[in-house]
């Protein structure tokens, strides 16, 4: 199935992911660290793999504290490296 101007259509469901506050240093950014688990494929050992994700909060960053628990959601980008929200 083609489109005539090759766009694609999502769904309207955003990506959420849950992780931990690893930085509050700046001023409306926190970095979340997010813990997903992987099956190696030969030899069936599950590891833990470990990604930062940088997320935009909507007012001062120091109401999160490191270790916190937070949920974060993909949006549209703030700027380079920021893609995420925090909900």
């Amino acid at each position: 199935m083609t489109n005539d101007n090759n766009t694609v259509k999502s769904n309207g469901v955003k990506r959420q992911l849950t992780g931990f506050v690893t930085s509050n240093k700046m001023t409306q950014t926190i970095v979340v660290k997010v813990e997903s688990v992987k099956v190696h494929p030969k030899y069936h050992k599950r590891y833990k793999v470990f990604k930062k994700y940088a997320a935009h909060t909507d007012g001062d960053a120091k109401v999160y504290t490191v270790g916190q628990k937070v949920t974060i959601e993909e949006v549209k980008p703030y700027s380079k490296t920021v893609n995420w929200r925090v909900v």
